[in-house]
């Protein structure tokens, strides 16, 4: 299963969970290289050989899957189960100003995963349950199956540490860009269900400055 966080969006630094902005000029190259598709969202020999894809319905995730399944004859499948957190009342707000608004929730957060609950919007256990529920179902696919799951930033900080063991309250140090692309194998036996982290971020390894805080 191939896992693709959408391309930066329109909209500038701000914080996005159910507003729908769509993605710039960038935000598709970005998705493309990802993805080993050309300028036109064709395949190319990198391109890996997906046998369907699966897309949040949110503009920044689905426009571009919408465009690779017409381009590739695939299969899509829109289920907004794969969506982002609904951040309620701090949807839209710039990044600085909302990490001074839900700084003390984050930091409860570290201690009890249910004390992270924006204002009018969705609890973080809630999420949780939701990804989890779909992250569950991608195990009743036949054998042989590879999706490509277009989703968003705070999906993967569910599945990724999901699949490494990680608290989902310690998530802060994997490092999710724009169009990062990860790859997870899922080993499906009976009842039981195995998943390995393949690669994580192939294909940008963007440099970040070091921030200790």
């Amino acid at each position: 299963m191939d896992f693709l966080r959408h391309g930066e969006p329109e909209g500038g630094d701000i914080l996005r969970g159910r507003i729908n902005p769509a993605l710039t000029a960038l935000g598709w190259q970005q998705m493309q290289h990802a993805t080993g598709l050309t300028q036109d969202c064709q395949p190319t020999k990198t391109t890996p050989d997906w046998t369907g894809i699966i897309s949040s319905p949110l503009a920044r995730c689905c426009d571009f899957a919408t465009t690779v399944a017409a381009e590739t004859k695939l299969d899509l499948e829109v289920d907004a189960g794969w969506q982002e957190i609904d951040y309620g009342d701090w949807d839209g707000l710039p990044i600085d100003e909302w990490r001074i608004l839900a700084a003390d929730q984050f930091r409860a957060f570290r201690d009890d995963f249910s004390a992270l609950a924006p204002p009018n919007g969705e609890r973080f256990v809630d999420f949780r349950d939701r990804i989890l529920k779909v992250w569950g179902n991608l195990a009743d696919y036949p054998n042989g199956t590879h999706l490509l799951v277009v989703t968003h930033g705070g999906v993967l900080r569910i599945v990724l540490p999901t699949v490494l063991g990680m608290p989902l309250n310690r998530s802060f140090p994997l490092f999710i860009p724009f169009a990062c692309y990860s790859r997870i194998a899922l080993d499906v036996s009976g009842d039981r269900c195995g998943a390995a982290l393949i690669f994580h971020n192939a294909t940008g390894f963007e440099a970040r400055p070091f921030n200790p805080a």
